[in-house]
């Protein structure tokens, strides 16, 4: 294996690894959100942790974070807690650095 193999198979596994590290933190960033949506909803204990998962399972409806915005917003104004969506977003992104250095510490 040459020098330029060797180098292309690390990218790779770089990228791989990153790619893996991203999904980890958006879905423990979702969780957490999930966590703190429930506690504006007034739900906790086991059912805060289920309405987390819920949130989590979102997710996976279409690309972006458009589907989990739309679940949490829903699931709020519903209980009617106002919460608009750029709050909801600055929330995503302070959780996002969270769930970032959760993933990177293992915990």
């Amino acid at each position: 294996m040459s020098t330029f193999d060797k180098r292309e198979e690390g990218f790779e596994k770089k990228f791989a690894l990153d790619a893996d590290q991203k999904f980890k933190a958006e879905a423990r960033r979702n969780k957490l959100l999930g966590l703190w949506a429930a506690e504006k909803l007034g739900i906790a204990g086991d059912a805060a942790a289920a309405y987390a998962k819920e949130v989590v399972a979102s997710d996976f409806e279409e690309s972006g974070d458009a589907d989990v915005v739309r679940k949490v917003l829903g699931d709020l104004s519903a209980k009617g807690v106002t919460v608009t969506e750029p709050e909801l977003r600055v929330k995503m992104d302070e959780l996002m650095a969270t769930a970032v250095m959760q993933v990177k510490a293992g915990t």
